[in-house]
């Protein structure tokens, strides 16, 4: 290939390929599931290409030995993947707030295929899924993946150690708020079954004769949905900011 590149040009292109495909195969809205892998892999080995032009100059000279190549393209690999697992784990928050709407819903048994997690799920959480989805392309934040593509360049250079520990605890730590993301999107929602499951045990205890399920739970899935509803702007706007937030961790101020 020395006709074409040299080898120190293939072995750039290699790695910068590396932790591209690794993120472009996890990160939402390009690392979906319904999206072939050869497509993903295709436009990860053009934005390489592309990204080569700007970091290929930081690439360090060619192993002299197999183990010293495998291991250089198994820690962009490493790299690659912490950095779409996190951003594929904050994901989650809308899955976690249509899991607890469907059942303050009593809608948890209404599962479809969701195509974000490839597995089945809630029908409201595949709902606001794809509205998340959406949300990203809408509100341009994809762009900000190129950015933060960059910025991973100088937040883990080559040649440096994976940094396992931290990768760990900020996975742990975006799981956590996730979770508690996902509640408080669904906040709404909770704090009226709560309020109206109480009122329902006060008529059933004063009026025993009284078919207080047959007439709770219509009205319940009904006014549940209502509310549910009214708040998808705000959960939206929330989620949004939010998922903000985390690209900028990742993107220079």
């Amino acid at each position: 290939m020395e006709s074409y590149a040299t080898a120190q040009q293939v072995f750039a292109a290699g790695l910068i390929f590396a932790r591209l495909g690794a993120i472009v195969m996890l990160i939402p809205g390009l690392g979906e599931t319904f999206i072939p892998p050869r497509i993903r892999l295709a436009f990860a080995l053009a934005l390489a290409l592309m990204m080569w032009t700007l970091v290929g100059g930081r690439v360090p000279a060619v192993p002299g030995d197999v183990a010293g190549l495998a291991w250089a393209v198994l820690r962009e690999v490493l790299i690659g993947l912490m950095i779409g697992g996190v951003l594929r784990i904050f994901m989650s928050s809308l899955a976690s707030a249509g899991e607890f709407v469907s059942l303050q819903t009593t809608l948890s048994f209404a599962q479809t295929a969701n195509p974000l997690q490839a597995q089945p799920s809630a029908t409201l959480g595949t709902f606001l899924g794809l509205i998340g989805m959406v949300l990203i392309f809408t509100t341009d934040l994809h762009h900000l993946f190129i950015a933060a593509i960059v910025r991973s360049y100088d937040l883990f250079p080559f040649g440096r150690p994976v940094p396992v520990q931290d990768a760990g605890a900020l996975a742990m730590q975006t799981m956590s708020r996730s979770f508690a993301l996902g509640l408080q999107l669904a906040a709404p929602v909770v704090v009226f079954s709560l309020v109206f499951n109480i009122a329902t045990g006060l008529v059933g205890r004063v009026m025993p004769q009284f078919q207080i399920f047959f007439v709770a739970a219509p009205l319940s899935i009904l006014m549940g949905l209502s509310i549910f509803a009214l708040s998808l702007g705000v959960i939206g706007m929330v989620w949004v900011d939010r998922y903000r937030s985390l690209l900028g961790s990742f993107v220079p101020s």
